[in-house]
């Protein structure tokens, strides 16, 4: 049978954009080709909104085990492709969040019941076509185990929630030296609303509101008509990200002759500790039975362990991969915590099935 590492290997090598979906078709189906090896029988890959997702396992799961295959990494941006050095194993999605597809896989091993390892492939740019598709899967179900990778070893028992925003301003050309007056600066409109964004944090509630990418004019010497701002903002708090939302949808443009468009909105809702305390308290029992100490943490990132608590689930998240780097060149996994956290999840999924 192929080993964890040969099979983490294989996975990895296999690079899986979200925006390529003949490259995270190709990913799937390679995640059966191992499945049905270490399994002994293949998954049933499923189309959500014109995406494969991987199903392995009860039709109508009370304990599922959430995954994604899809990675940030385009095709040749993350060199060298797979190594291991000691303990440490680098590549592109290795920790976010593929070793925790592997992690979930063999601990399936020898287990009958209600449980389900399941994987999408479009978590890393918001599971648009697949958010729908884990609330419904969310709400049949006992507990949702999210496979994403655990941060500093510490399973995740909050993460914020998101929303994504793009605002356009639009003005009028003119020649910035002869007749700059006969223009509306898109630039000059735009910067006053990206300082009324700032205005917008909350620190105490961990609320961020952060303008990210910006694009303004044409030429060096000519009054931009259009200025497009992307905005990306967070929160511990559900009350607080509507805030944010009506403030931003109430925005305006000082000039009278500048007009202004706003699109995105709420994507994740957050995941609180409401949802993943009871489960939190349970794995750390069963972690104790194996000499690990679990520990948990709140962490900014969102991921579908969010829309799974928004469709009235029980949630842990970050069982996954113990390492480091998500979405930076300097991503890797532990090797050795494979076995150790294959092991943990193995023994909480009897555990649940218990009940």
């Amino acid at each position: 049978m192929i080993t964890p590492l040969a099979a983490l290997e294989k996975l990895v090598r296999c690079e899986s954009p979200t925006e390529d979906l003949q490259a995270c078709i190709s990913v799937i189906n390679l995640a059966n080709e191992i499945a049905t090896q270490v399994l002994g029988s293949p998954a049933t890959i499923v189309q959500v909104e014109g995406r494969p997702v991987f199903w392995w396992g009860a039709e109508n799961p009370d304990v599922v085990l959430l995954a994604h295959l899809d990675t940030v990494w385009p095709h040749g941006s993350f060199t060298p492709l797979w190594s291991v050095e000691g303990d440490v194993a680098r590549g592109p999605g290795i920790y976010d969040m593929k070793a925790g597809f592997i992690q979930g896989l063999y601990a399936m091993q020898n287990i009958e019941g209600s449980v389900a390892l399941i994987a999408t492939t479009d978590e890393e740019t918001g599971s648009a076509t697949s958010k729908e598709f884990i609330k419904n899967l969310a709400r049949n179900s006992k507990a949702v185990l999210v496979l994403e990778a655990a941060i500093d070893g510490k399973v995740k028992t909050g993460r914020k929630g998101t929303s994504m925003y793009n605002i356009s301003v639009h003005g009028r050309a003119s020649h910035a030296g002869l007749e700059p007056e006969k223009g509306v600066n898109a630039t000059v409109e735009i910067a006053r609303l990206v300082l009324q964004l700032a205005a917008l944090e909350n620190i105490e509630h961990g609320t961020t509101v952060v303008p990210t990418l910006m694009r303004s004019g044409n030429t060096s010497n000519t009054v931009p008509d259009l200025a497009v701002l992307d905005v990306d903002a967070r929160s511990f708090l559900q009350d607080d990200l509507t805030r944010v939302d009506n403030a931003i949808r109430a925005f305006a443009t000082q000039h009278p002759e500048a007009r202004i468009e706003i699109s995105g909105g709420l994507n994740r809702p957050p995941l609180e500790l409401s949802s993943t305390k009871e489960l939190y308290e349970r794995a750390a029992k069963v972690a104790a039975t194996l000499g690990m100490t679990l520990g948990h943490a709140a962490v900014g990132g969102a991921s579908d362990g969010n829309f799974a608590a928004a469709a009235g689930a029980k949630v842990l998240d970050g069982l996954g991969a113990v390492g480091h780097g998500a979405h930076a060149h300097t991503e890797w996994a532990s090797v050795s915590a494979i076995h150790e956290r294959t092991e943990f999840l193995h023994a909480f999924i009897l555990d649940l099935l218990n009940d």
